[in-house]
């Protein structure tokens, strides 16, 4: 378990695959930065693309980072991390990456993000953590969830755990605004 962090972990989920120079890859800089600013530990699966990016945003603002890495992968973790907890198994790492956290985020990514949002909002709607921010950011997430709301069993009571936001401002001010009062 994740031991010794002072205040609000904010976890933030996405592309290992995005790059530098993608749109994405700023927002989630500009959006760890912000986060930072605001006084919230970035938590991520510690890797590159938009995990390295929310983690470069928020180091370059003086914040903390926390990286749930895995043991089985061979990569290493991105270089702005500050502190780091090693898993052996993927549910142990999801659990790591949701247990602390008052909020989430989630960029574009490939079936990691769809598993870890997936278990963060099973967990929501089934009353397993208590409410807190999950939001999804781009224009991606609508289509995405109209798609399950129209081929799964999803309700508008299930998605109404969920916010969307276009850009880094407008996840950072739901973060902040929903998540004061959360208890873990």
């Amino acid at each position: 378990m994740i031991e010794n962090f002072e205040g609000k972990i904010v976890t933030i989920f996405g592309g290992s695959k995005c790059r530098e120079d993608s749109p994405e890859y700023k927002e989630a800089k500009d959006l760890g930065g912000q986060l930072a600013e605001a006084g919230f530990t970035i938590c991520t699966g510690g890797y590159l693309g938009i995990m390295e990016a929310a983690s470069r945003g928020a180091r370059e603002k003086g914040g903390r980072v926390l990286g749930i890495v895995m043991n089985q992968f061979k990569s290493e973790p991105n270089r702005y991390l500050t502190d780091k907890v090693a898993t052996d198994h993927f549910y142990d790492r999801l659990q790591n990456l949701i247990t602390r956290s008052v909020g989430f985020v989630a960029f574009r990514g490939g079936m990691g993000t769809v598993t870890e949002i997936s278990l963060v909002w099973n967990k929501l709607t089934t009353g397993v953590i208590g409410k807190r921010p999950l939001v999804l950011v781009g224009d991606c997430w609508h289509g995405v969830v109209d798609a399950w709301k129209a081929n799964l069993v999803v309700s508008d009571s299930d998605t109404s755990f969920l916010d969307f936001a276009s850009d880094a401002d407008a996840a950072a001010k739901l973060i902040i605004e929903k998540s004061r009062g959360v208890v873990l």
